[in-house]
């Protein structure tokens, strides 16, 4: 498995950094932000995107897609972390995609995929219900009605939630409230009746929702997979979500390292810049070392997506808590190197240690991942 690119995917990535720092800088994000826009990201910028292919990298050709692979989403999904870029890129082309190519009839894969890749649809999955991620524990409901199902039951934190066209919706069928059995995967119009959606404004300008569904009808054509047999293409969407996300956070952990280190080359103290000073420079380079033990840990988990699914469940695990612990490092160090400008909102630095911390709780913080590592490796 060789941990680089190759010159398709270079280009890919390159394309995708210019593309972003000129239309979608950090900037753009603080005016979204501050304007309280409604949508929480431009849609003029969204079907750009979809132009350039980045909503179908994952998707096989018959559906619209590019067949591009896990690897060349996650160096777009790298750059747009960069520029902590506002779409419904994560949301929809790789969860709600992923879940509808792993789960999905063959009616259904062809009545949505194509529309995804083409931006012209946008799916959430509504699946947390507590502060912390716990995938299985789930008290909303699902019950068979007639030719359709009622859905019953509140989710918190869905990603792209107020915006989305249609959501995933993560229901118990039956077990116990922690069972991984009993799961059943329903997709439902956002705005079908009975579903209530409270967009919640996150501290990193993240978009994000909280959403009750009360007594939502749905046709029997809603249900993806078996009913009460959802967990196995749940937890792989989500493990390719986790390791999605660690790409985002791979690129959110160079620009704020880049950045400090650039500062540390220009700020001047006791007639020196103070980028000369040895503390400085040894926290620079242990923040150097992590970044590029933590890019080896993620070219592999991208690359195990497409070529051995069998080991993409530890590798997400691994790739998300590395990339966690080190966003936290990066952007700890950040700040505290920027000096008391590092904690102003006219700094740029402070929107990268704000998307840090939320970017670390979704699909689980490090200490899910490390008790799901050990579990997985037969502790």
């Amino acid at each position: 498995m060789p941990l680089v690119l190759n010159e398709e995917q270079r280009l890919l990535q390159d394309t995708a950094r210019e593309f972003l720092d000129s239309n979608a800088p950090v900037e753009a994000l603080r005016k979204l932000r501050d304007q309280r826009d409604p949508l929480g990201y431009a849609p003029d910028l969204w079907q750009q995107m979809a132009e350039l292919g980045w909503a179908s990298i994952i998707l096989p050709e018959q559906y619209g897609g590019l067949e591009f692979g896990f690897l060349g989403l996650g160096v777009v999904l790298e750059e747009a972390g960069r520029t902590l870029a506002a779409s419904p890129l994560f949301a929809s082309a790789v969860v709600g995609a992923s879940a509808i190519l792993l789960g999905g009839n063959q009616q259904q894969k062809e009545a949505l995929l194509p529309a995804i890749a083409g931006g012209e649809l946008t799916i959430a999955l509504a699946l947390e219900e507590s502060h912390h991620h716990r995938p299985t524990q789930i008290r909303s409901t699902v019950m068979k009605e007639g030719d359709g199902f009622v859905v019953s039951g509140e989710k918190t934190f869905v990603l792209d939630g107020h915006s989305a066209d249609k959501l995933i919706v993560v229901t118990r069928s039956a077990g116990a409230e922690r069972d991984s059995a009993g799961l059943t995967l329903l997709l439902v119009d956002r705005e079908a009746e009975g579903v209530s959606v409270q967009r919640t404004l996150m501290a990193d300008s993240r978009n994000a929702a909280n959403i009750r569904f009360d007594n939502v009808q749905v046709a029997a054509d809603a249900l993806i997979g078996e009913a009460g047999r959802a967990w196995p293409v749940l937890e792989q969407v989500l493990d390719r979500g986790r390791v999605a996300m660690a790409a985002e956070m791979m690129g959110l952990a160079l620009e704020a390292f880049e950045r400090t280190v650039a500062y540390l080359k220009e700020r001047e103290q006791f007639g020196a810049p103070i980028g000369s000073f040895q503390a400085l420079q040894h926290r620079a380079a242990q923040m150097q070392a992590e970044i590029e033990l933590c890019r080896s840990v993620l070219l592999q988990a991208l690359t195990a997506v497409d070529e051995t699914p069998e080991q993409l469940p530890i590798l997400a695990s691994l790739a998300k808590t590395r990339l966690n612990e080190l966003v936290k490092l990066v952007t700890n160090e950040a700040v505290q190197m920027h000096g008391g400008i590092g904690v102003t909102d006219e700094l740029e630095i402070g929107f990268f240690l704000k998307r840090a911390r939320v970017a670390i709780q979704i699909f689980g913080d490090s200490g899910f991942h490390k008790d799901r590592y050990a579990t997985l490796c037969g502790y």
